[in-house]
């Protein structure tokens, strides 16, 4: 809970440091969701990673970050908001050293998985240091503006930064690059104020249950395409997240205090909006992840040129929520979202066409620009609708809960468009990943595997325009309201 005495006393000096140790902070956190991306292929070089297990770099961020959000804040709340963001920006600061001195593709996971931890404690807190150190009114608008354009802005300073480090210096710098960050952001933290502490059950088992059963089901899609959907690893991977769901739900739905109220998954428009943000974040990240591979492997572009040509997405979809910032103060949120992600769908389908020799300004450029834009014109009009007539003391669980399902999303959805991307390309070259980097002297060689490898990526990328295409159904269905601002309490929450 804020403390207004102190948030009021607080001088314009005092209030501009603490926005900016917090925006430095969730701009740092952001920017790993796209920064190790541009450097994949250099590390699957380097290491020889496998097709099947070069995603889990990227998954164990989003698994951990999204699977912990919720446990993240309920710490904070009950052992102190500031002092749970300082330790979850060490923990990240330290795994980002541990990744960048990695010898092996596990140590890079590994470390990749408890920079997730670090910044499922960070991220909550920081938001809620905002309230606690800004008081209400122009100030903690302002603050809040700043706070999420930092996402905007983490994606594109990921795609250049990651570009950039790799190509001039080595991947290594796309982890070592967080450290003085970090250092800045902890010196900085002594201009925040702690407010005050929450009562309650921490629930530790509730967010073990709930991450490892999301684990388990990302597990078992990517064995499934690696082996086979019968596998008894396979098997087990699906059984063992569908009982930890089970678990989950129902320790929810006896707590006296649950993690997650599933009173708000009740009201149609908000389980639509979660719905559709974990379908959005599938199809976004899951596009991202196989072009980075595509433009590196197939068009051999360099990391620092494969940066820049990535630039289109994040344009993409700043211009989109720009514009549908507007509109949405004068449509029904359906009529924004919905459109917005068969827009994606459309540019979805047109990215699944690409080929060898395919042009990036004829054919990939387009495609990206048309994806990025009707996400970036849904994201914001999902995200309100998710938090619409909630009542002000669940707020903060409606929002994280947007961002958990496009985590969650995130990683589901890169592990099951490169299943299939793995089958398709496997079916005609096994292992044409390994065989591009061995065959690099032999154009015949070469080009046989650039050729399987594309086939794969287009597979994939028509998976994602169902995906999405599944998302524009989903809110045409369940989103009605014709609001995404109400008086709190509008819809029972």
């Amino acid at each position: 809970m804020a403390n207004p005495a102190l948030s009021n006393e607080m001088p314009k000096r005092a209030l501009g440091l603490a926005l900016l140790v917090i925006a430095t902070a969730q701009l740092m956190l952001v920017l790993d969701d796209s920064i190790v991306n541009i450097a994949l292929p250099s590390i699957q070089r380097q290491f020889d990673v496998s097709a099947s297990a070069l995603p889990w770099i990227v998954n164990a961020y989003l698994l951990a970050f999204g699977g912990l959000l919720l446990f993240g804040g309920r710490v904070g709340d009950l052992f102190g908001r500031l002092r749970l963001f300082r330790v979850g920006i060490v923990i990240f600061t330290l795994a980002s050293l541990v990744g960048g001195f990695g010898v092996n593709v596990e140590m890079l996971i590994s470390s990749r998985a408890l920079q997730g931890v670090g910044a499922a404690l960070a991220a909550p807190n920081a938001l809620a240091l905002i309230a606690t150190n800004f008081p209400v009114g122009k100030p903690r608008n302002q603050a809040m503006a700043i706070y999420g354009a930092m996402s905007a802005l983490g994606i594109t300073a990921g795609v250049l930064l990651g570009g950039v480090l790799t190509g001039m210096l080595s991947w290594r710098w796309v982890f070592f690059i967080n450290a003085p960050i970090g250092l800045v952001v902890l010196l900085g933290s002594r201009a925040l104020i702690e407010g005050e502490r929450g009562t309650g059950e921490l629930g530790t088992f509730d967010a073990f249950a709930a991450t490892a059963a999301v684990m388990a089901l990302a597990l078992g899609i990517s064995r499934g395409g690696e082996h086979s959907w019968t596998d008894p690893t396979t098997l087990v991977a699906f059984a063992g997240a569908a009982v930890l769901l089970v678990v989950f739900l129902g320790m929810q739905s006896r707590s006296a205090q649950p993690m997650l109220p599933l009173s708000l998954l009740a009201e149609r428009n908000r389980a639509g909006s979660y719905t559709a943000m974990l379908l959005f974040g599938a199809g976004m990240m899951g596009t991202y992840y196989l072009l980075t591979l595509y433009m590196q492997q197939v068009l051999l572009f360099s990391p620092t040129l494969g940066g820049l040509a990535s630039l289109p997405f994040a344009a993409g979809i700043v211009l989109g929520a720009g514009v549908s910032s507007k509109l949405v103060e004068k449509l029904p949120p359906r009529l924004i979202a919905a459109p917005g992600l068969l827009l994606g769908a459309v540019g979805m389908l047109w990215l699944s066409q690409l080929s060898v020799d395919s042009s990036y300004f004829a054919h990939v450029m387009p495609g990206v620009l048309a994806v990025s834009f009707g996400l970036g014109a849904s994201a914001i009009v999902m995200t309100l609708t998710a938090v619409y007539g909630v009542s002000e003391d669940r707020t903060g669980v409606a929002s994280a809960l947007v961002n958990m399902a496009q985590q969650i999303g995130a990683a589901l959805g890169i592990a099951a468009m490169t299943t299939v991307s793995t089958l398709v390309t496997n079916a005609r070259l096994p292992e044409a990943a390994s065989l591009l980097r061995e065959a690099a002297g032999n154009s015949s060689a070469t080009m046989h595997a650039r050729q399987a490898l594309t086939e794969g990526y287009s597979a994939a990328l028509l998976a994602g325009a169902v995906i999405l295409l599944a998302a524009a159904v989903v809110v045409g269905v369940a989103v009605n309201t014709r609001r995404t601002q109400a008086a709190a309490g509008a819809l029972a929450g």
